[in-house]
């Protein structure tokens, strides 16, 4: 039997609708009821801010709220400095046609009850082009360059490292999102700067074009955009040149533990089993868990959206984030 959580992110992601703070404290606090959650929760002494890493010469270097949309509940609180029990802040990145706001709804506040310092960004923005999906008019992202996106994202690293004085950071993302760190990473230096990366039904391989009109349903004007404004929608298609500049290297960088969280649902990214990091490589290879959100709960139907909401999915994030205090995943 599905659970009420589950039922409720679902209706968010069907319906694009603004109440999925009230699952987001509900999922918060399934996790963080746990032995181990109430540890982490607990443990909370302040780190000593990395003397490597310089702070930004003055406050308006930061990215303020709202800079592009508001932030989701829990992120990018500028003040936070991470403890003990999460040295590394965790940085969201959304997915395709998908802003920071709508996409981190529920993880964001699950994060921040649990202790970690939060922040997210937006990325890959086309001005004038907007979503109307949630009942609000908000400019949605993901349509850039992946490459260009992914220099945004480094800045906004060096950004949150230098704020909260931390020497590296985690990265969460969701689809495009959980592909274009790996090309930060390869690419742009940042495998010194990150400690993991858990990527939600990540677009790493690639998909069809076919795969991301699926996307339509959940956004306005989506079929109009790919073959116009979302230069990542080339980029993620099999086959493109993006594509192949990145099998130019391996899938990881030895130094940075990997998380794929798949779903066998997923109707964008497809075969879903295309999502899978290879982290063969010898010595130093990089540490990489691929995982299917039906191997720890049999009856979710979370797809590709829903699996940024989907109770079992986030349980599968918390684990790789800690996995030193790992607990049973949840179902629902």
């Amino acid at each position: 039997m599905r659970t009420p959580l589950l039922r409720s992110a679902a209706r968010l992601v069907r319906r694009r609708l603004l109440g999925a703070t009230g699952a987001a404290l509900l999922a918060g606090a399934l996790l963080v009821g746990t032995p181990a959650g109430a540890a982490r929760a607990a443990d909370a002494t302040p780190t000593a801010p990395a003397a490597a890493v310089a702070a930004p010469a003055a406050a308006g270097e930061l990215p303020p709220d709202g800079d592009t949309v508001a932030s989701p509940p829990g992120a990018n609180d500028w003040t936070c400095r991470p403890t003990s029990a999460h040295p590394n802040p965790v940085v969201l990145v959304h997915g395709t046609f998908a802003n920071r706001y709508e996409n981190w709804l529920v993880l964001s506040p699950l994060l921040k009850s649990l202790g970690y310092c939060v922040f997210a960004l937006d990325y890959g923005t086309v001005p004038g082009i907007t979503s109307s999906g949630s009942g609000l008019l908000l400019p949605i992202g993901g349509l850039a360059p992946v490459a260009d996106s992914a220099a945004q994202l480094g800045r906004f690293v060096d950004l949150v490292r230098g704020a909260t004085g931390a020497a590296e950071v985690d990265l969460v993302g969701h689809s495009q999102g959980g592909m274009l760190p790996n090309y930060y990473l390869k690419f742009l230096g940042g495998a010194a700067k990150v400690g993991k990366l858990v990527a939600l039904a990540p677009s790493n391989h690639g998909t069809t074009l076919d795969g991301i009109t699926n996307l339509a349903p959940y956004f306005p004007r989506v079929a109009e955009l790919i073959y116009t404004a979302c230069a990542a929608c080339r980029d993620q298609a099999v086959g493109s040149d993006f594509n192949r500049r990145m099998a130019s290297r391996p899938d990881t960088v030895p130094g940075v533990r990997y998380t794929v969280i798949s779903t066998v649902y997923d109707e964008v990214v497809t075969p879903y089993r295309s999502q899978f990091l290879d982290g063969a490589g010898g010595a130093g290879a990089a540490a990489v868990d691929n995982e299917v959100v039906q191997a720890h709960c049999p009856l979710s139907l979370a797809e590709h959206v829903a699996v940024a909401f989907a109770p079992t999915a986030l349980h599968l994030v918390t684990n790789a984030l800690d996995p030193a205090h790992a607990t049973p995943v949840l179902c629902g």
